[in-house]
């Protein structure tokens, strides 16, 4: 899909659209794992959290999708700070109370998705990325 040079230069050139192709191929390989698409993009006053999935041992599992054009100045994952996982943990609490979800575990994943030199995307899946609450 990426072999076409306009696709891939119009995919760059545009940081939301990069981003929602990330999350994209992000869903498509969990599901491959056995994971369940919950939610994506929720959103409320507290954040927003960009996939809500259900592991296949039961977990609600809340997803940050970093996409990257390349990895040479940082990590993708080292982009999910103390901020953002707050803010993340603040959205996944408001979720859970709206959702009534009280008997499953609940855990924080990062996935790093790199867009690379175009041979296709790599994708690194961080289990357990952060435990907000201690």
């Amino acid at each position: 899909m990426l072999s076409l040079p306009f696709t891939r230069r119009r995919l760059l050139s545009d940081p939301k659209k990069l981003g929602r192709w990330g999350e994209k191929r992000c869903e498509k390989y969990l599901k491959a794992k056995g994971y369940c698409t919950l939610a994506r993009n929720y959103h409320c006053t507290l954040g927003e959290i960009d996939l809500i999935m259900s592991a296949p041992e039961g977990a609600v599992v809340f997803v940050e999708v970093k996409t990257r054009r390349n990895e040479h100045f940082a990590r993708a994952q080292d982009a999910v700070n103390h901020h953002k996982r707050l803010r993340m943990a603040r959205t996944a609490e408001h979720f859970r109370r709206v959702y009534r979800v009280k008997d499953r575990p609940l855990r924080f994943d990062v996935v790093a998705v790199v867009l690379g030199d175009g041979r296709g995307a790599e994708i690194t899946h961080h289990e357990n990325a952060f435990v907000p609450w201690g």
